[in-house]
Protein backbone atom coordinates (compact mmCIF):
# COMPACT_ATOMS: atom_id res chain seq x y z
CA UNK A 1 0.00 0.00 0.00
CA UNK A 2 0.98 3.58 -0.38
CA UNK A 3 0.90 5.97 2.40
CA UNK A 4 1.10 9.82 2.39
CA UNK A 5 1.69 11.88 5.26
CA UNK A 6 1.70 15.81 5.44
CA UNK A 7 3.95 17.99 7.72
CA UNK A 8 4.76 21.09 8.35
CA UNK A 9 8.40 21.06 8.98
CA UNK A 10 10.77 23.82 8.68
CA UNK A 11 8.32 26.12 7.64
CA UNK A 12 7.65 24.23 4.11
CA UNK A 13 4.99 22.03 3.65
CA UNK A 14 6.42 18.32 3.83
CA UNK A 15 4.68 15.21 2.16
CA UNK A 16 6.56 11.60 2.58
CA UNK A 17 4.97 8.71 0.77
CA UNK A 18 5.97 5.07 1.27
CA UNK A 19 4.72 2.29 -0.66
CA UNK A 20 4.89 -1.02 2.45
CA UNK A 21 2.91 -3.85 3.28
CA UNK A 22 0.54 -1.98 5.49
CA UNK A 23 -0.89 1.18 7.42
CA UNK A 24 1.19 0.78 10.46
CA UNK A 25 4.40 -0.21 9.00
CA UNK A 26 4.35 3.08 6.99
CA UNK A 27 3.45 5.27 9.56
CA UNK A 28 6.24 4.58 11.64
CA UNK A 29 8.78 4.32 8.79
CA UNK A 30 7.48 8.00 8.02
CA UNK A 31 7.68 9.27 11.54
CA UNK A 32 11.32 7.58 11.65
CA UNK A 33 11.54 10.55 8.24
CA UNK A 34 9.90 13.40 9.78
CA UNK A 35 12.06 13.01 13.03
CA UNK A 36 15.27 13.10 11.01
CA UNK A 37 13.78 16.29 9.51
CA UNK A 38 13.35 18.33 12.81
CA UNK A 39 17.01 16.62 14.33
CA UNK A 40 18.05 18.54 10.67
CA UNK A 41 16.13 22.00 11.89
CA UNK A 42 17.61 21.92 15.06
CA UNK A 43 20.92 21.79 13.94
CA UNK A 44 20.35 24.43 10.72
CA UNK A 45 17.65 26.96 11.58
CA UNK A 46 18.55 30.35 12.29
CA UNK A 47 15.72 30.96 14.54
CA UNK A 48 16.72 29.25 17.72
CA UNK A 49 19.60 30.63 19.75
CA UNK A 50 20.87 27.07 20.15
CA UNK A 51 21.36 26.00 16.70
CA UNK A 52 24.80 25.75 15.76
CA UNK A 53 23.93 28.03 12.82
CA UNK A 54 22.98 30.89 15.34
CA UNK A 55 26.17 29.94 17.11
CA UNK A 56 28.42 30.75 13.65
CA UNK A 57 26.56 33.89 13.19
CA UNK A 58 26.87 35.45 16.30
CA UNK A 59 30.81 34.99 16.82
CA UNK A 60 30.99 36.47 13.30
CA UNK A 61 34.43 39.02 13.38
CA UNK A 62 34.82 37.11 16.64
CA UNK A 63 35.80 33.44 16.83
CA UNK A 64 36.16 30.25 14.84
CA UNK A 65 32.89 27.73 16.24
CA UNK A 66 33.66 24.17 16.03
CA UNK A 67 30.98 22.34 14.24
CA UNK A 68 29.27 18.58 13.65
CA UNK A 69 30.93 17.13 10.83
CA UNK A 70 27.51 17.11 9.40
CA UNK A 71 27.59 20.40 9.23
CA UNK A 72 31.17 21.21 8.09
CA UNK A 73 30.73 18.82 5.40
CA UNK A 74 27.84 20.71 4.49
CA UNK A 75 29.06 24.17 4.41
CA UNK A 76 32.32 22.68 2.45
CA UNK A 77 29.52 21.37 0.20
CA UNK A 78 27.91 25.05 0.11
CA UNK A 79 31.58 26.50 -0.75
CA UNK A 80 32.28 24.48 -3.77
CA UNK A 81 28.82 25.13 -5.46
CA UNK A 82 29.34 28.82 -4.94
CA UNK A 83 32.96 28.88 -6.76
CA UNK A 84 31.11 26.46 -9.40
CA UNK A 85 28.50 29.18 -9.76
CA UNK A 86 30.90 32.61 -9.07
CA UNK A 87 28.85 33.64 -5.94
CA UNK A 88 25.92 32.86 -7.47
CA UNK A 89 24.86 30.17 -4.37
CA UNK A 90 26.43 31.98 -1.30
CA UNK A 91 24.96 30.83 1.99
CA UNK A 92 26.44 34.29 3.76
CA UNK A 93 23.79 35.73 1.92
CA UNK A 94 21.81 35.73 5.45
CA UNK A 95 23.63 39.35 6.49
CA UNK A 96 21.41 40.76 3.66
CA UNK A 97 19.27 43.66 5.61
CA UNK A 98 15.63 42.65 5.55
CA UNK A 99 14.22 46.11 5.48
CA UNK A 100 14.92 46.41 1.94
CA UNK A 101 13.16 42.86 0.92
CA UNK A 102 10.44 42.45 3.12
CA UNK A 103 8.10 39.85 0.95
CA UNK A 104 5.79 39.92 3.62
CA UNK A 105 4.56 43.06 4.12
CA UNK A 106 3.39 45.59 1.96
CA UNK A 107 6.47 47.55 -0.57
CA UNK A 108 5.16 50.37 -2.63
CA UNK A 109 8.41 51.29 -3.79
CA UNK A 110 11.73 50.05 -4.68
CA UNK A 111 14.68 50.66 -2.32
CA UNK A 112 17.89 52.69 -2.99
CA UNK A 113 19.87 51.05 -5.66
CA UNK A 114 23.26 52.10 -4.36
CA UNK A 115 21.89 51.10 -0.41
CA UNK A 116 20.86 48.02 -1.54
CA UNK A 117 23.98 47.55 -3.06
CA UNK A 118 25.60 48.30 0.10
CA UNK A 119 23.36 45.73 1.89
CA UNK A 120 24.86 42.92 -0.31
CA UNK A 121 28.90 43.81 1.05
CA UNK A 122 28.66 41.41 3.68
CA UNK A 123 27.82 38.62 1.13
CA UNK A 124 30.51 36.75 0.29
CA UNK A 125 31.37 33.11 0.70
CA UNK A 126 34.83 33.92 0.40
CA UNK A 127 35.10 35.43 3.91
CA UNK A 128 33.14 31.57 5.10
CA UNK A 129 36.89 30.65 6.38
CA UNK A 130 36.96 26.06 6.86
CA UNK A 131 39.28 24.53 9.24
CA UNK A 132 39.11 21.05 8.48
CA UNK A 133 41.62 20.13 10.97
CA UNK A 134 40.08 21.53 13.74
CA UNK A 135 36.41 21.36 11.80
CA UNK A 136 36.05 25.14 13.09
CA UNK A 137 33.70 27.90 10.92
CA UNK A 138 34.57 31.39 10.94
CA UNK A 139 32.62 34.14 9.75
CA UNK A 140 35.51 36.80 8.89
CA UNK A 141 33.38 39.66 8.94
CA UNK A 142 31.64 40.98 11.76
CA UNK A 143 27.52 41.39 10.57
CA UNK A 144 28.31 38.62 8.29
CA UNK A 145 25.75 35.73 8.40
CA UNK A 146 24.83 32.46 6.88
CA UNK A 147 21.68 29.97 6.08
CA UNK A 148 20.75 27.67 4.49
CA UNK A 149 17.84 28.51 2.65
CA UNK A 150 19.28 27.67 -0.56
CA UNK A 151 20.14 24.17 0.44
CA UNK A 152 18.61 23.31 3.43
CA UNK A 153 14.85 21.50 1.77
CA UNK A 154 16.60 19.68 -0.34
CA UNK A 155 19.41 18.14 2.31
CA UNK A 156 16.29 17.22 4.96
CA UNK A 157 14.55 15.50 1.56
CA UNK A 158 18.21 13.82 1.05
CA UNK A 159 18.58 12.41 4.60
CA UNK A 160 14.69 11.36 5.20
CA UNK A 161 15.19 8.91 1.93
CA UNK A 162 18.31 7.97 3.17
CA UNK A 163 17.02 7.02 7.03
CA UNK A 164 13.95 4.74 4.88
CA UNK A 165 16.02 3.08 3.00
CA UNK A 166 18.04 2.39 6.08
CA UNK A 167 14.59 1.25 7.13
CA UNK A 168 13.47 -0.90 4.22
CA UNK A 169 11.83 1.46 2.83
CA UNK A 170 12.07 0.72 -0.94
CA UNK A 171 9.84 3.17 -2.76
CA UNK A 172 9.05 6.35 -1.63
CA UNK A 173 9.07 10.17 -2.16
CA UNK A 174 10.16 13.10 0.32
CA UNK A 175 8.83 16.15 -1.13
CA UNK A 176 9.52 19.24 0.45
CA UNK A 177 7.68 21.82 -1.18
CA UNK A 178 8.68 21.22 -4.43
CA UNK A 179 12.11 19.84 -3.86
CA UNK A 180 11.25 16.05 -3.92
CA UNK A 181 13.78 12.96 -3.69
CA UNK A 182 12.28 9.73 -5.19
CA UNK A 183 13.29 5.79 -5.32
CA UNK A 184 11.58 2.89 -6.49
CA UNK A 185 8.48 2.79 -7.75
CA UNK A 186 4.78 3.00 -7.43
CA UNK A 187 3.04 -0.15 -6.35
CA UNK A 188 1.74 -0.99 -10.32
CA UNK A 189 5.67 -1.43 -11.12
CA UNK A 190 5.31 2.06 -13.18
CA UNK A 191 8.28 4.69 -12.66
CA UNK A 192 6.92 8.01 -10.12
CA UNK A 193 5.14 10.40 -12.39
CA UNK A 194 5.90 14.08 -11.60
CA UNK A 195 4.76 16.92 -12.50
CA UNK A 196 6.66 20.50 -13.04
CA UNK A 197 4.13 23.48 -12.14
CA UNK A 198 2.99 25.61 -14.12
CA UNK A 199 4.15 29.37 -12.77
CA UNK A 200 1.05 31.43 -13.53
CA UNK A 201 -0.91 28.74 -11.86
CA UNK A 202 1.02 27.21 -9.49
CA UNK A 203 -1.80 24.49 -8.74
CA UNK A 204 -1.46 23.14 -12.13
CA UNK A 205 1.05 21.61 -14.14
CA UNK A 206 2.71 22.29 -17.71
CA UNK A 207 4.54 18.84 -18.02
CA UNK A 208 5.08 15.48 -16.34
CA UNK A 209 8.13 13.02 -16.72
CA UNK A 210 9.06 9.62 -15.25
CA UNK A 211 11.30 8.93 -12.98
CA UNK A 212 13.03 6.92 -10.30
CA UNK A 213 16.06 7.22 -7.91
CA UNK A 214 16.17 11.25 -9.20
CA UNK A 215 15.45 14.34 -7.31
CA UNK A 216 13.71 17.23 -8.62
CA UNK A 217 13.44 20.95 -6.92
CA UNK A 218 11.71 24.48 -8.71
CA UNK A 219 12.48 27.66 -7.31
CA UNK A 220 9.98 30.10 -8.58
CA UNK A 221 8.95 33.83 -8.69
CA UNK A 222 5.14 32.43 -7.89
CA UNK A 223 6.18 31.53 -4.55
CA UNK A 224 7.61 34.62 -2.62
CA UNK A 225 6.91 38.07 -4.27
CA UNK A 226 5.90 41.64 -4.54
CA UNK A 227 4.21 44.34 -7.18
CA UNK A 228 5.85 47.54 -7.47
CA UNK A 229 4.58 49.66 -10.80
CA UNK A 230 2.96 46.63 -12.31
CA UNK A 231 6.23 44.58 -12.53
CA UNK A 232 6.66 41.27 -10.32
CA UNK A 233 9.75 41.51 -8.47
CA UNK A 234 10.46 37.89 -6.75
CA UNK A 235 11.94 36.75 -3.53
CA UNK A 236 15.36 35.61 -5.42
CA UNK A 237 17.95 38.41 -4.35
CA UNK A 238 21.44 38.57 -7.34
CA UNK A 239 23.79 38.94 -4.11
CA UNK A 240 26.37 41.11 -6.56
CA UNK A 241 23.39 44.04 -6.62
CA UNK A 242 21.20 43.30 -3.93
CA UNK A 243 17.82 43.55 -6.39
CA UNK A 244 15.79 40.81 -7.30
CA UNK A 245 16.30 39.17 -10.39
CA UNK A 246 14.22 39.48 -13.20
CA UNK A 247 13.24 37.82 -16.61
CA UNK A 248 12.85 33.91 -15.42
CA UNK A 249 9.62 32.49 -14.05
CA UNK A 250 10.60 29.39 -12.56
CA UNK A 251 13.61 26.95 -12.73
CA UNK A 252 13.52 23.34 -12.63
CA UNK A 253 16.60 21.22 -11.63
CA UNK A 254 16.49 17.48 -12.69
CA UNK A 255 19.70 15.52 -10.43
CA UNK A 256 20.68 12.72 -8.36
CA UNK A 257 20.33 14.22 -5.25
CA UNK A 258 17.84 16.77 -3.78
CA UNK A 259 20.43 18.51 -2.30
CA UNK A 260 22.22 19.40 -5.37
CA UNK A 261 18.83 20.22 -7.36
CA UNK A 262 17.74 22.55 -4.61
CA UNK A 263 21.45 24.01 -4.37
CA UNK A 264 21.42 25.00 -8.43
CA UNK A 265 17.81 25.54 -8.59
CA UNK A 266 18.74 29.38 -7.70
CA UNK A 267 22.00 30.58 -8.88
CA UNK A 268 20.60 29.45 -12.22
CA UNK A 269 18.02 32.18 -11.57
CA UNK A 270 20.82 34.60 -10.70
CA UNK A 271 22.43 33.66 -13.71
CA UNK A 272 19.95 34.09 -15.84
CA UNK A 273 18.97 32.03 -19.02
CA UNK A 274 21.92 32.08 -21.51
CA UNK A 275 24.56 31.50 -18.98
CA UNK A 276 22.76 29.43 -16.75
CA UNK A 277 21.87 27.10 -19.44
CA UNK A 278 25.21 26.84 -20.39
CA UNK A 279 26.31 26.04 -16.69
CA UNK A 280 24.11 23.18 -16.04
CA UNK A 281 24.78 21.74 -19.84
CA UNK A 282 28.60 20.91 -18.95
CA UNK A 283 27.49 19.30 -15.84
CA UNK A 284 27.02 15.56 -15.86
CA UNK A 285 23.46 13.58 -14.71
CA UNK A 286 21.96 17.72 -14.61
CA UNK A 287 18.74 18.72 -16.58
CA UNK A 288 17.60 22.06 -16.18
CA UNK A 289 13.94 23.58 -17.67
CA UNK A 290 13.40 27.57 -17.60
CA UNK A 291 10.20 29.01 -18.35
CA UNK A 292 10.71 33.20 -18.76
CA UNK A 293 8.76 35.77 -18.17
CA UNK A 294 7.14 35.43 -21.31
CA UNK A 295 6.06 32.32 -20.99
CA UNK A 296 9.17 30.75 -23.59
CA UNK A 297 10.58 27.14 -21.84
CA UNK A 298 13.99 26.27 -22.58
CA UNK A 299 15.54 22.72 -21.46
CA UNK A 300 19.20 21.63 -21.45
CA UNK A 301 20.69 19.01 -23.52
CA UNK A 302 20.13 16.10 -21.96
CA UNK A 303 16.07 17.04 -21.00
CA UNK A 304 13.76 14.12 -22.56
CA UNK A 305 10.14 15.07 -21.34
CA UNK A 306 7.51 12.40 -21.57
Amino acid sequence: MLLKKVEKLMGNRFEISVIGPDENWCTNKINLAIEEIRRIERLLTTFSNESITYQINENAGIKPIEVPDEVFNLIQRCQMISQMTQGAFDISYGGLDKKFWNFDTKMTSLPDPELAKKSVELINYKNIILDSETKTVFLKKAGMRIGFGGIGKGYAAEMAKKILKENEVKSGIVNASGDLSAWGHQENGNPWTIGVADPNHRNEIFSTFNITNTAVATSGNYEKFVMIGNKKYSHTIDPKTGFPVRGIKSVTIIAQNAEIADALATPVTVMGIEVGMDFINQLKNIGCIIIDDNDKKYFSKNINLT
